[in-house]
């Protein structure tokens, strides 16, 4: 008989027993643990932690969980069988019951502290000892970490119940919510834009809780209405969670010298993030001033580069703060995040994020957050004046390499061998003058059309347009006519096929999410699923009846209302 070595994938994992063969806990057993902390996981209360990089945790199960999606893509990409999913083991230990896992599978989770900082400003009161040390991971808890052909993921539950950075929450993810994670994690990842990805998504079809919620067709910017919704259980997937913020909390008790283990604990975390998601670019025989050094720039091109895919997406975050900020360059948190209906440069689906987190704004966001990471592991630079050189000059070009990711990405959407400035800043005052739909004006400009016409599928209803028609469609023939002299005359057809590999013909827009998880709440998935086969297929033409659905203006009636356009928080 041929054993299979540790961490190499079977044909087809269809049991636990074939998964705990992919088990590897590098975080636990590399990183130092709390040492206040339970090594049975029963510590569920909030209480500050001082020292450590997690704390074990052992999630709360949801009661009597039911299955509603998995992701084939991912499944695909692990080397798992679609049939795991709905197995019994698997779904126990997906929705946060750990008691009976077959060996070297763990019966605990881990869950760890960062610091936050809002636009550059470091913050304290969010943490309910005004200290710092009680903010964190209040819902989210890691449970396994597999290595499967060649690549380590790290599966951690959202909605697992609560661990000692709960500040007084209950723990649990709601279905709603957990339904447009899900959802809006494989998309991104079909659009071509790094994100943490979805494994699976279980609901309690007994266990309830009461929430903040908007009225139907409510206008009201805040929630009006308290309601019970079924709680949910969703796995998240990624080479590693660890956060920008989470650099910070360490850097910041480095800086302080808040415990003798200060400085260590931050080398450690970076060595250890730089070995999970950079170990390909940074040489791991380095020095460790070197490496932090190199980290950087490599941080810098992720986090300009995932940036500016966003915008070419029509993504915004809503809340990018330090602690939503992943120090491996992808999309981390998705909480209260939108895609553009309308193109705005201040549209901001949180009704609590300030401009500052608006669409076009983000990569200045990015920036304050990168400024952040740089003030995070500079104490390790302290003693090295040419590292620490390097490193401040790293920060100070972040700008020019985020305008030069902006410039490369809007000249792709519009098909041009370079970025033309004055093209560019005419189009985007036509864009919000008009207004557009984001989504359908650059698909149908990737079709190229010779007049304006075409491109009127994208305008949407407005008082401007209807004051001034022949004005703003003399503007609009001006600009295309412009534009279809900047573009080759050759090869038309496949200037096209490329542009609309840039531009995405769906888009998951809220409006189309919000009947998926009131459906999904009383049992009936079929949307849902429906979503998720089209969302993985954003750049295909689809059928005729997926297009009359999906490829369309956002019903004018819908527009300003509570949960459909815009949240005061994830639930």
């Amino acid at each position: 008989m041929t054993m299979r070595r540790h961490g190499e994938t079977p044909e087809l994992a269809a049991t636990l027993v074939d998964l705990a063969r992919l088990a590897d806990y590098s975080f636990m057993d590399t990183l130092n643990c709390d040492p206040e902390g339970k090594a049975n996981g029963a510590d569920h209360e909030p209480r500050q932690v001082f020292t450590g990089h997690y704390v074990p945790v052992k999630p709360t199960p949801i009661e009597h969980p039911e299955y509603v999606a998995h992701s084939q893509d991912l499944f695909r990409e692990l080397g798992f069988d679609d049939s795991l999913a709905q197995s019994d083991d698997f779904v126990r230990m997906f929705s946060g019951d750990l008691s009976e896992l077959p060996e070297p599978l763990r019966k605990v989770g881990w869950a760890s502290g960062y610091a936050l900082s809002i636009y550059g400003n470091e913050f304290y009161r969010n943490c309910p000892f005004q200290t710092g040390n009680g903010y964190g991971d209040g819902r989210a808890i890691s449970v396994l970490e597999a290595v499967t052909n060649g690549q380590r993921w790290e599966m951690q539950l959202k909605g697992g119940g609560r661990t000692p950075y709960c500040r007084g929450g209950d723990g649990r993810a709601v279905l709603r919510s957990s339904v447009r994670e899900f959802l809006a994690q494989e998309h991104m990842h079909a659009l071509g834009v790094p994100t943490s990805r979805s494994l699976s998504l279980y609901v309690s079809k007994t266990e309830t809780v009461r929430r903040p919620w908007y009225s139907e067709g409510t206008r009201s910017i805040d929630p009006d209405i308290l309601v019970s919704e079924p709680v949910a259980i969703s796995t998240r997937v990624a080479p590693s969670f660890i956060r920008v913020g989470q650099l910070e909390l360490f850097g910041r008790r480095a800086r302080k010298q808040e415990h003798p283990q200060a400085m260590e604990e931050l080398e450690k975390l970076v060595l250890h993030l730089i070995d999970r998601e950079y170990g390909k670019e940074i040489d791991q025989s380095l020095p460790t001033p070197d490496k932090v050094v190199r980290l950087a720039g490599e941080f810098r091109s992720r986090l300009t580069s995932l940036v500016a895919n966003w915008i070419r997406v029509g993504y915004c975050q809503g809340n990018f703060n330090s602690d939503n900020c992943a120090a491996g360059g992808f999309t981390l948190d998705y909480g209260p995040f939108g895609f553009c209906n309308v193109f705005d440069p201040h549209y901001q689906p949180w009704t609590g994020g300030g401009q500052h987190f608006a669409f076009l704004n983000q990569p200045a966001a990015a920036e304050r957050n990168f400024y952040s990471f740089c003030a995070a592991v500079r104490p390790l630079l302290e003693n090295n004046p040419e590292s620490l050189r390097q490193l401040e000059e790293i920060q100070s070009e972040f700008p020019k390499f985020m305008q030069a990711q902006m410039q490369l990405m809007w000249a792709a959407k519009l098909g041009l061998d370079h970025f033309d400035a004055d093209l560019f800043i005419e189009l985007t005052r036509l864009m919000a003058e008009t207004p557009v739909d984001y989504t359908l004006f650059f698909r149908e400009l990737s079709l190229l059309p010779g007049n304006i016409e075409p491109l009127k599928k994208s305008f949407y209803p407005s008082q401007a347009y209807h004051a001034h028609p022949e004005k703003l469609n003399e503007r609009w023939s001006a600009w295309l006519a412009k534009w279809q002299s900047l573009i080759p005359a050759d090869n038309r057809e496949q200037l096209s096929s490329q542009m609309k590999q840039v531009n995405p013909k769906y888009s998951l827009k809220d409006w189309y999410v919000v009947p998926a998880y009131q459906q999904a709440a009383a049992g009936d998935y079929t949307l849902l699923r429906e979503l998720q086969s089209v969302m993985t297929q954003p750049y295909a033409e689809q059928s005729e009846d997926i297009e009359q659905k999906y490829y369309r203006l956002k019903p004018l009636e819908l527009f300003d209302v509570g949960g459909w356009s815009h949240y005061s928080c994830s639930s």
